[in-house]
C-alpha cells in the first residue's frame, strides 16, 4: 500500500476554501495546470470529485463539505507543530480584537479586561460586539476573533473552545416582591408573570420546557433580546425574571436573587476561536488574558450570592 502525499491536504484545505481552481493555484503559486493535475490527484485519493462545476463556478460534493470540517483543523494543527515558537513584545504589538458575547458578559469581564490590556499592551483595542445568534461565520471570516457560548451539538466541530467557568440560572425580582421574602415555592413561582430572553424570537425557555415535563405553565407577559432588558424590566416592575448568576453579576445590583424552584442544569460558558488562530503568539496571550480574567471573576462570587 502506497504512502500518500500528505501534502495533498494542503492543496485540499486551500481548494476548499476558496472553491476555485484558479483562486486556490494563486493562493499557493502554482500554475492552473498544476492545480488541476493536484485536483485531479486529490479525486483519485478520494474516490469523490469533490468539486463539480455549476454554471461558471465550482460547488463542494457533500463529501467535500464533511472533509472541510476535517482538514482545516488538521493542516492548522500541522502548520502550529512546524512553525517555530514565537514571542512578542507586548509593549509594542499594535493590534484590535473583536470580541463577541451575549450581553452582560462586558459589564462583569470588560473592565478587568481592558485594563490588564492596557497595563500589558497599550497598542492593543478591544472591540466588543453584541452576539445576536449562534452562526460561526463570523469566527471563520475573521470578522471576529473570540466568542463566549455555550457549547452544544449545533456548535461548528470546527472551532476550537476552552472553558472560562460554570454558570447556573437564578430567578431574579425587584427589591420588595414578594418572592424576595424568602424561599419560593413552584407554585408562587408558576402563579407570578414572568419576563422571557429570547435574543431569536422564541417564546419559550429552558424552564418553560423543564416545567411542561410536570403538566405546568408559567405566563410569560414579555420578550426581550437580552439579559439586561429583562433586568430592567424587573427592576420597575413585579415581572420575574431568570438570568445565568455570575453572567449578570454586575448587573443585577439591587435586585433580589433567588435559587430557583426547579433547578436548571448548569451550564459551562467557553471561549471559542477559530483554529486558523491557534497558533497566533498575540491571539493566543489574548486568550489566556480573558481565561485568567474569567476564572478568578467566577471563583470570587460564592455560589447563591444574591444582588
Amino acid at each position: 500500500m502506497s504512502t500518500p502525499d500528505l501534502n495533498l491536504l494542503i492543496t485540499l484545505d486551500v481548494l476548499l476554501t476558496e472553491g476555485s481552481v484558479a483562486r486556490a493555484a494563486q493562493r499557493l503559486q502554482l500554475s492552473p495546470s498544476a492545480m488541476s493535475r493536484a485536483l485531479a490527484r486529490l479525486r483519485q485519493a478520494t474516490g469523490d470529485p469533490l468539486l463539480v462545476r455549476a454554471g461558471r463556478g465550482l460547488v463542494p460534493t457533500p463529501r467535500a463539505l464533511e472533509l472541510r470540517q476535517r482538514i482545516g483543523p488538521l493542516v492548522a494543527d500541522a502548520q502550529a507543530a512546524l512553525r517555530p515558537a514565537e514571542t512578542i513584545d507586548l509593549g509594542r504589538l499594535q493590534r484590535t480584537f473583536t470580541l463577541r458575547s451575549r450581553d452582560g458578559f462586558v459589564e462583569n469581564f470588560g473592565p478587568a479586561l481592558v485594563n490588564r490590556l492596557r497595563a500589558e499592551a497599550p497598542g492593543v483595542q478591544v472591540h466588543f460586539v453584541p452576539k445576536l445568534d449562534r452562526d460561526s461565520q463570523p469566527l471563520r471570516e475573521a470578522s471576529v476573533d473570540l466568542e463566549t457560548a455555550v457549547i452544544d451539538a449545533d456548535t461548528s466541530p470546527e472551532l476550537r473552545t476552552r472553558a472560562l467557568f460554570r454558570d447556573r440560572f437564578i430567578g431574579v425580582v425587584r427589591s420588595g416582591h414578594p418572592l424576595s421574602q424568602g424561599p419560593v415555592s413552584l407554585e408562587a413561582y408558576v402563579a407570578g408573570q414572568h419576563i422571557l430572553a429570547a435574543p431569536q424570537g422564541q417564546h419559550h425557555g429552558r424552564m418553560d420546557e423543564a416545567l411542561e415535563a410536570l403538566g405546568l405553565e408559567r405566563q410569560i407577559v414579555t420578550l426581550v433580546s437580552g439579559f439586561s432588558a429583562v433586568l430592567a424590566l424587573a427592576r420597575g416592575s413585579d415581572l420575574i425574571a431568570m438570568v445565568p448568576e455570575r453572567h449578570t453579576s454586575n448587573l443585577r445590583a439591587g435586585l433580589h436573587g433567588f435559587s430557583l424552584p426547579l433547578p436548571l442544569p448548569e451550564m459551562t460558558i467557553s471561549l471559542l476561536w477559530h483554529p486558523r488562530m491557534e497558533a497566533d503568539p498575540a491571539h493566543r496571550w489574548l486568550r489566556q488574558c480573558v481565561h485568567e480574567l474569567c476564572s478568578d471573576a467566577a471563583a470570587t462570587l460564592p455560589d447563591g450570592q444574591q444582588r
